[in-house]
């Protein structure tokens, strides 16, 4: 069985157990990762096709290596205007291996574990919020109490110039 999915604006065709070098996704070696957008799935004469993608479908993959291709040369030049630039370019990559082709149960024990991370993320937010909050409010309180004896300094020196 083979799907063809989606990831980083291009469409991969892959079975199980294929290994594939995808433009650069965030995550690290050894993780797995859920490609959602599936358009095609099928085998031989039976194949269904999405419009765009099939529901309930996702390709699993775990990351097999982060890094980064050849050097290609770059070249920009003119002729007869005196124009030459030379430099070159190497295009990180993501090599995953293909785990799985399926359907909802495999998107199900993925999605538990980024609700997790989520979640831990989401009380992290708040507890630095609530500092900075704290901070905030002591910064502003010392402005005003330092503003405050600035303002009672400069009416007294005023009052003691009128009286001489």
């Amino acid at each position: 069985m083979y799907a063809v999915f989606r990831s980083g604006g291009k469409q991969y065709r892959a079975q199980e157990g294929d290994r594939i070098k995808l433009e650069k996704i965030n995550a690290d070696e050894g993780s797995n990762i859920n490609f959602d957008e599936v358009m095609m799935l099928g085998e031989g004469s039976d194949v269904k096709v999405g419009s765009p993608f099939l529901p309930k479908i996702s390709v699993v993959a775990k990351v097999i290596k982060q890094g980064k291709s050849k050097k290609v040369p770059v070249v920009k030049f003119k002729r007869r205007k005196n124009y030459l630039r030379q430099g070159t370019h190497r295009q990180f990559f993501t090599e995953i291996e293909i785990v799985s082709i399926g359907s909802e149960p495999t998107k199900k024990v993925a999605k538990k574990k980024v609700a997790k991370k989520t979640a831990a993320k989401k009380v992290t937010k708040k507890v630095t919020k609530k500092v900075a909050k704290k901070k905030v409010a002591k910064k502003t309180a010392e402005k005003k109490v330092a503003k405050k004896k600035v303002a009672k300094k400069a009416a007294a020196k005023k009052v003691t110039k009128k009286k001489t």
